[in-house]
């Protein structure tokens, strides 16, 4: 009976740089101008599993700034993270997948970004905290919502 209930186990194994980009292609003449710069951040998560118990989750965060129509920077960051993820099955494993080894992994990545953007020239580019728990629920809804919708399937 004892073999029945399997312990739920979450722990970090390893965490590293997997990509790293950051190009300012108007440099030096972006410094000239007002620093007033719309900044769109896309974030993203993959997991792979490597073995029993083992995964790679890698969170994807690219900032782009631009002042007025030029583009200040590009930086590029994945962060990733060897996770031991034991007794989860299913929905419970995609919900840790894609909420608690992000949350591990975000910190990693936004001391990066800012390191990278002060390092180029630019001001310190501190993100907000993420609330994964809440991108996961609406990409989950997304999902349900698209499939409800008529199931439609997109093949390349």
């Amino acid at each position: 009976m004892a073999d029945e209930q399997v312990q739920q186990q979450f722990a970090m194994q390893r965490i590293y740089t997997k990509d790293i980009s950051f190009e300012s292609p108007s440099a030096p003449d972006i410094f000239r101008k007002q620093w007033q710069p719309k900044v769109n951040l896309d974030l993203n998560t993959q997991s792979d599993q490597l073995d029993e118990g083992n995964y790679e989750v890698v969170l994807t965060i690219t900032i782009t700034a631009k002042v007025e129509e030029e583009t200040a920077f590009l930086v590029e960051v994945k962060q990733a993270g060897i996770f031991l993820i034991t007794g989860f099955e299913g929905e419970n494993l995609r919900r840790v997948l894609g909420t608690a080894a992000p949350n591990v992994l975000f910190p990693y990545a936004r001391e990066t970004i800012d390191s990278l953007c002060v390092k180029g020239g630019f001001p310190p580019m501190m993100l907000a905290p993420v609330n994964f728990d809440a991108l996961y629920v609406r990409a989950m809804q997304e999902a349900a919502a698209r499939q409800q919708a008529g199931g439609e399937t997109v093949t390349n």
